[in-house]
């Protein structure tokens, strides 16, 4: 039997691919988004590793090790790096106080002024920004009806369509106000469904929404805008054009991400469009005592992210292209030359153009005679110092068949890709034994039902396994507290690692069993992906014998 080519150990960073992080959001197309160093207008800023490299570097005075990405811009890891523009406006706007509706009013102005779209909201975040839309058009900017949120009761307009492709973890923001969603799946579904009670129709950027798809947006448009439905069009991850290029292309809304490619405010979203509707958002927002008071934003981030939005537009974005380029050009010098390494580098391309994606190098080998897999290597990156963040496997590490890492440099700062290829370097030229390729032999069957016991950070559930176990290799169902998904994994000697995943429509919630079994218990962790980690105890429902055919309960709800 062979090994197959997982770590045991998991990652403690999104960095690696398909490694594990080790808190808060990662996410689809929001969390994707990609970024770049921070640029004055028209070039390069020379940034020092002074600060990265100090001992008394802020983070280390709090005991957090910082990281060198090469993996692109992820909340997770802290979102993109501000200009020097951003910081100096948000600087100035601290050293004074305004009227925040006022304030509002002169921030929408300028986002029409530079971007050509209708109006501007500077929101929290693009997610925050898509929850003030569905506000603003459930109450019209009524107020009686929006501090009803979300109780919908009585209101006309509570539901919002969305094409089944564009459900994602972020359609939460929408849900949040109590609207029911739609979902449909052709354009016949789509008229069918729109009726007195539809607030909007929601779609989110991708190949599925360009034009010529058959729920592109402009299909959609051509259905809502004569019926006088707001579509709202999701564009987190995409870089902004002047004008916005989904207004052009009809949308009544366009939402982004602030702080990603823009390089604004981590913390805000950019709202372009309808000057109604987005007046009606503001009112839905903090300081008003709404829905949305918990989407508060500073004054000093609302021009910051009008400062980054006038930079987007007036830097020389060939020589920001120009110096990520450099970047590579180094690091494929430092490796090339090492036994059976090659490397390619790969331009990431969408239908549209418009996500924010950057050149990265794919550094690829034979892990046999290496002797070490690219998970292994961007593992050892991301938990060792300098710790570095990497995509195992190739293109952005989408590709597992790739022995390999992807680097990109579209996050890194000047002098941190000569840190990166050093360390790289060192890693796969060090001496290492044979991977080793034969399992070791089960030490029991883990065959039957077993009562789980699973403690989180604040509350216990009880969940149940159904295992069926032919040699190492497992398979079977997890039946959580509302769901039950399939179940696979392997035990060897006594070291289990059982996997299943929840998934539901725009959600998912991974989770990785590993631990050690004596007898009739298992005991471990479960590692959930971006929600960390919960304990967890399992006990053999001692019932049903080792050798009982095991099922999966049907009368339990399926994760769709």
């Amino acid at each position: 039997m062979k090994r197959r080519n997982v770590l045991k150990t998991l990652s403690l960073l999104p960095l690696a691919g398909s490694a594990i992080p080790f808190n808060s959001s990662l996410a689809s197309p929001h969390a994707e988004n990609l970024t770049a160093a921070p640029f004055n207008t028209g070039s390069p800023v020379e940034v020092t590793l002074e600060s990265f490299l100090d001992k008394n570097n802020i983070y280390r005075t709090h005991g957090i090790e910082p990281v060198i990405n090469c993996r692109g811009i992820f909340t997770i890891i802290g979102g993109s790096l501000k200009r020097p523009q951003v910081k100096s406006a948000m600087e100035l706007a601290s050293k004074n106080f305004a009227q925040m509706d006022e304030v509002a009013d002169g921030i929408g102005q300028q986002l029409a002024n530079l971007t050509g779209a209708e109006w501007g909201v500077v929101s929290a975040g693009c997610a925050a920004g898509l929850k003030l839309v569905t506000a603003a058009v459930v109450s019209g900017g009524d107020p009686e009806k929006l501090v009803r949120i979300p109780n919908l009761e009585g209101l006309e307009k509570t539901e919002v369509i969305v094409p089944r492709t564009s459900r994602n973890a972020y359609d939460h923001a929408i849900r949040n106000i109590g609207v029911t969603m739609v979902n449909v799946e052709s354009m016949e579904e789509l008229e069918n469904a729109i009726n007195p009670k539809t607030a909007m129709i929601y779609l989110v950027n991708g190949d599925r929404s360009w034009t010529g798809a058959p729920m592109s947006l402009e299909n959609i448009v051509a259905v809502a805008k004569p019926r006088n439905i707001p579509v709202l069009f999701d564009a987190a991850n995409e870089i902004l054009t002047f004008p916005p290029v989904h207004l052009k292309r009809g949308a009544t809304i366009v939402a982004y991400s602030g702080g990603k490619a823009i390089c604004g405010p981590q913390s805000c979203g950019l709202i372009l469009g309808n000057k109604d509707i987005l007046t009606s958002a503001w009112l839905a927002s903090s300081p008003h005592h709404g829905p949305c008071r918990d989407n508060k934003v500073d004054r000093d981030e609302m021009f910051g992210m009008v400062a980054a939005v006038r930079a987007w537009k007036e830097i020389d974005h060939d020589a920001i292209l120009k110096q990520w380029y450099s970047y590579l050009d180094h690091i494929i010098k430092k490796v090339s030359g090492i036994k059976s390494v090659q490397t390619m580098i790969h331009v990431p391309s969408t239908q549209s153009g418009l996500s924010n994606v950057s050149p990265e190098v794919v550094i690829s080998w034979d892990k046999d005679v290496l002797n070490i897999t690219g998970l292994e290597m961007a593992d050892e990156l991301a938990r060792t110092k300098p710790r570095i963040a990497v995509a195992a496997g190739g293109g952005r590490g989408k590709d597992p068949n790739v022995n390999g890492i992807a680097v990109t440099t579209i996050g890194m700062q000047a002098g941190e890709e000569k840190i990166a290829a050093d360390k790289i370097y060192k890693i796969l030229t060090a001496k290492r034994s044979p991977i080793i390729t034969e399992m070791q032999a089960p030490a029991q069957s883990l065959a039957g039902s077993w009562d789980v016991d699973v403690k989180f950070s604040s509350s216990t559930a009880k969940h149940k396994l159904f295992i069926e176990q032919d040699g190492n290799w497992i398979k079977g169902g997890h039946q959580t507290t509302f769901a039950v998904s399939d179940l696979t994994g392997s035990i060897e000697g006594n070291q289990i690692r059982l996997q299943s995943s929840l998934r539901l429509i725009g959600d998912h919630v991974p989770y990785t069993f590993t631990g050690t079994v004596s007898g009739d218990q298992m005991t471990g962790s479960i590692f959930m992906g971006e929600y960390r980690s919960a304990k967890f105890t399992a006990v053999r429902d001692k019932k049903m014998g080792p050798k009982q055919k095991i099922f999966v309960p049907s009368g339990a709800p399926l994760a769709s």
